[in-house]
């Protein structure tokens, strides 16, 4: 049986390891899954696609929060049911009544209390209503993973909309918001950059393609061409 531990962030500026030491701090052993993706859905998410595909029954998967299994609740509560039925153990730190763990021991100690009257009447309505009662606490576990994944993605709606109101209250005030119109963003790489394209380039001092640059200097092709007109547009007329 194996332990996995998904991490996953959706924004540049949110740090990856802290969820790496949240689960490692509890499951030392698990083999740390790390995923950087932007959007919402688990759909498309290639690291997870990939789990998803080499999890088997027994093994365990262990989240941070719900919020890194899937924002979404419709989509969350899907694949939460899917791998509870395929017998993969599920594991959220922050949220640990919603554990699957948590329910199949619920629902073992009621089948375990399943009494035998010898009366095949009876034996068939208790047998009716532990059925009844298994089924009630699996859709109060839907219930409450739905009502986990809708919490999380209110704490999310609820962080862009305090966002939006910071910029709209810093502008209101005088504040500059972002780059100014018609200034140019500098990157402190972009100026060796352009250093070793002035040297190398056959266009300026050097005797190299442009092919051959961009594999020397190891920039982006789209970023080269950037970098080199603007080289142009600096020299005098």
């Amino acid at each position: 049986m194996q332990i996995y531990g998904y991490c996953r962030i959706s924004t540049p500026q949110q740090n990856i390891e802290r969820q790496v030491r949240n689960i490692l701090a509890t499951y030392p052993t698990a083999h740390i899954i790390r995923e950087v993706y932007t959007g919402t859905t688990y759909q498309g998410r290639r690291e997870l696609d990939k789990l998803l595909h080499t999890v088997q029954a027994g093994d365990t998967i262990v989240f941070d929060s719900v919020s890194r299994m899937s924002r979404n609740a419709d989509e969350g509560c899907q694949l939460y049911e899917n791998l509870y039925t395929q017998s993969v153990t599920l594991c959220f730190l922050k949220e640990p009544h919603i554990n699957t763990e948590t329910y199949r021991q619920t629902i073992q100690r009621q089948i375990n209390t399943q009494p035998e009257t010898g009366n095949a009447a009876t034996d068939s309505f208790v047998s009716s209503v532990i059925a009844a009662l298994n089924q009630y606490t699996v859709d109060l576990a839907k219930e409450q993973i739905r009502l986990a994944f809708a919490q999380a993605q209110k704490e999310v709606d609820d962080l862009h909309q305090r966002t939006r109101e910071g910029m709209l209250t810093a502008k209101l005030n005088g504040k500059q918001i972002g780059q100014e119109r018609g200034r140019k963003l500098v990157v402190k790489k972009a100026a060796a950059c352009k250093e070793s394209i002035r040297k190398y380039s056959r266009d300026f001092d050097g005797t190299l393609c442009d092919a051959d640059c961009i594999r020397l200097i190891g920039i982006a092709r789209n970023t080269y061409y950037k970098y080199k007109r603007e080289l142009r547009e600096a020299i005098p007329l």
